[in-house]
């Protein structure tokens, strides 16, 4: 049972460590509003990455063959909601800095709150079928995991969340410690521009042929 909890942490991390759309995203949230909006990001990915472990895990073989099919048109679907949230960054950025926004403004649209940072940052890690695929192949190649039964699997399960979660959240304080330093309004537009910049190009990026 503990070899089944020490791999989905394994697992977890190395689906997690990886820089990328996702993890700028939370770090820019950070830094622009607070950890607690940070936070409620990270915890999304992590629950996105435990259900699709959970899914992996129950779903066995089968599941590659289904997913596999609609990966091109998920990336897609994936690219286009990153190339949107970078255009509604460089918009909020820009806004921002040519006026002082109120208290009210800030605190109620966009990814602004930790509700609507969670339902954004779980829908898009969502559209990631390379994911489910990945913890397929892991399941796969573990018999203590895919054979063993349920309580092997909740474990692995287990593992993957308190990975990822730890990873997340601990990028979602470094975007705390980042939005500290840069409090001015010249370091706030720096960040929201490269933050909408890199967004953008994994956005292009996910569109290429792998």
């Amino acid at each position: 049972m503990s070899g089944a909890f020490l791999a989905g942490l394994v697992a977890g991390y190395g689906v997690a460590i990886p820089v990328g759309a996702i993890a700028i995203l939370i770090l820019g949230l950070s830094a622009r509003t607070s950890f607690r909006v940070g936070a409620a990001a990270a915890l999304a990915v992590a629950t996105a990455d435990g259900l699709y472990a959970a899914v992996a895990a129950l779903g066995g073989a089968g599941l590659a063959g289904v997913i596999a099919p609609a990966a091109g048109p998920l990336r897609v679907v994936a690219a286009v909601v990153l190339l949107g949230l970078a255009g509604h960054g460089l918009w909020r950025t820009w806004v921002a800095h040519r006026s002082r926004p109120t208290p009210a403004a800030r605190g109620g649209r966009g990814m602004d709150t930790p509700g609507r940072a969670y339902a954004a940052l779980l829908g898009l890690t969502l559209l990631n079928p390379t994911t489910v695929l990945y913890f397929v192949a892991l399941v796969l190649g573990r018999p203590d995991t895919a054979d063993a039964g349920a309580v092997p699997a909740a474990l692995f399960v287990a593992g993957v969340f308190l990975a990822s979660a730890s990873w997340q959240l601990l990028i979602a304080g470094g975007g705390t410690v980042v939005g500290r330093a840069l409090t001015g309004p010249r370091g706030r537009l720096v960040t929201g521009l490269l933050s909408s910049v890199l967004i953008a190009a994994l956005a292009v990026a996910a569109l290429l042929p792998g």
